[in-house]
């Protein structure tokens, strides 16, 4: 369980832990970007750790191809401008972050670039708590939280 703020360079925090609901999660099963979980492979409740991932073992390079023109009627409706970030759903219920790149008349360019892509992490963390992790986490391969019952 640990605590984190991110920053990409300049010190502006663009995500970090709520307070009082640290992030949880199951070493060693990909929950988490793989520099960052790398680096705290073996840390012990207390430490505290500066991490800077590079974007390969982050969120990964921009892609350039994930720059995509659909029809504003995708849109169905909803006001919408270039910078907008919305959270879509593709074919498979998964939700994934777009950008609204640009809009032309009818088209609309969008970005499925993760908004991390390309970028160096800065993490600050401080670990809350360390514990075994169950069978039944073993066995989903993420962590339960008690009050959390639903599925991110």
């Amino acid at each position: 369980t640990l605590e984190y703020s991110l920053h990409l360079g300049d010190g502006v925090i663009v995500d970090k832990s709520e307070p009082g609901e640290p992030l949880t999660y199951l070493q060693g099963f990909d929950q988490i970007v793989p520099g960052l979980e790398a680096a705290l492979e073996g840390l012990e409740k207390g430490a505290t750790k500066s991490v800077t991932v590079s974007a390969e073992e982050g969120y990964g390079e921009r892609d350039e191809d994930a720059l995509q023109e659909v029809g504003i009627a995708e849109f169905e409706g909803q006001p919408i401008k270039a910078g907008d970030e919305l959270l879509a759903t593709d074919e498979d219920g998964e939700v994934m972050p777009i950008r609204i790149v640009k809009i032309d008349g009818d088209n609309v360019t969008i970005d499925l670039n993760h908004p991390l892509a390309g970028k160096t992490l800065h993490f600050s963390i401080e670990v809350k708590d360390v514990r075994a992790a169950t069978e039944a986490e073993l066995e989903h391969g993420h962590a339960h939280d008690p009050h959390d019952h639903h599925h991110h």
